[in-house]
């Protein structure tokens, strides 16, 4: 079984703005993935928005600048991530596509294979 990282993107304003009702549904769509990816999901959090990130940019001659928000400024920042586990990508597409993100139109989600190290 592979691994795969879904991360969840979308317009960090229109999350902010969305009613209650809008949140609530997306909060249950998550809990309905959940159910139905069942075992394949070794983890996963909603993250904070992009606004409360640091950022460590390196340097090989000096310690690492630190600054205050995403490393890339974006309309569309990471909101979360889901770890699974999957016989292959087709399959891992297959669970992605249950969130309920890809419905939005104001966000994506992008499925990427976790290197495997033996």
């Amino acid at each position: 079984m592979a691994k795969y990282l879904i991360l969840i993107y979308g317009d960090e304003q229109a999350w902010a703005t969305a009613t209650a009702e809008r949140q609530q549904r997306t909060h249950e769509g998550h809990a309905a993935f959940s159910a139905k990816a069942g075992t394949a999901v070794l983890g996963g959090a909603q993250l904070e928005p992009s606004s409360t990130a640091t950022t460590l940019r390196g340097s090989s001659v000096a310690s690492p600048t630190v600054t205050d928000g995403p490393f890339l400024e974006t309309k569309e920042g990471l909101g979360g991530y889901y770890l699974l586990e999957a016989a292959d990508l087709d399959e891992a597409i297959s669970l992605a596509a249950l969130l309920p993100e890809v419905a939005e139109d104001f966000s994506g989600v992008e499925v990427r294979p976790v290197v495997q190290r033996d």
